[in-house]
């Protein structure tokens, strides 16, 4: 039986979107199966006493430029996003909201808004720029929307983020390969060498 990356994600990290960009093809390589579970890294933040790194403005300058060396590296599109740090509790809950409801469309759905932050550098905290994102890519903003306030969407996110920090979880991106965390997109190498 093939292996399985359990992919723990909040979209406002810009080293989750790295992983992102790297973990499909990673798990295509070694036929393994990627899965992604939607958290809230505030809310795992608060629970672990933990920070982004670009509180600490020395750290959060070094910071970027390390993520854009690794994009470089990827050869994917990084854009520092000027709207950073952006509260993404109403995006996480669409998130949870599309994966369950719309499992079809999840994929479309969390990558139109990865490029959003991370290679047009939108602003998603604005209602008015997330809907104009959705339409943009052919979701119905009202009906996504919805899902924001759907009591099971709001306790499966819930759910998740405290799984999360039963297991270790401290930051984001997280990911499991055999019950073994690795943290950060600069582990993707362990990750690979899990799998493999």
């Amino acid at each position: 039986m093939s292996k399985t990356v359990e992919f723990f994600f909040d979209l406002g990290s810009p080293a989750t979107y790295l992983a992102y960009t790297q973990l499909p093809k990673i798990c295509a390589q070694t036929d393994s199966q990627l899965i992604y579970i939607p958290m809230l890294l505030g809310g795992v933040f608060k629970a672990t006493g933990n920070a982004s790194p670009a509180m600490i403005p020395t750290k959060g300058r070094y910071m970027f430029q390390d993520l854009d060396r690794y994009a470089q590296r990827y050869g994917v599109p990084l854009k520092f996003n000027p709207h950073f740090p952006i509260n993404t509790l109403m995006l996480m809950r669409a998130t949870t909201g599309m994966q369950l409801r719309h499992p079809e469309r999840f994929q479309a759905f969390i990558d139109c808004l990865f490029n959003a932050l991370w290679v047009e550098g939108r602003s998603l905290d604005d209602p008015a720029t997330v809907a104009a994102v959705l339409t943009q890519n052919g979701f119905d903003p009202n009906e996504v929307m919805a899902l924001t306030a759907d009591e099971e969407v709001k306790a499966a996110l819930k759910d998740n983020t405290e799984k999360a920090v039963q297991r270790g979880v401290f930051g984001a991106p997280s990911m499991f390969v055999d019950n073994q965390l690795f943290f950060g997109q600069d582990r993707l190498d362990f990750v690979l060498e899990a799998l493999s």
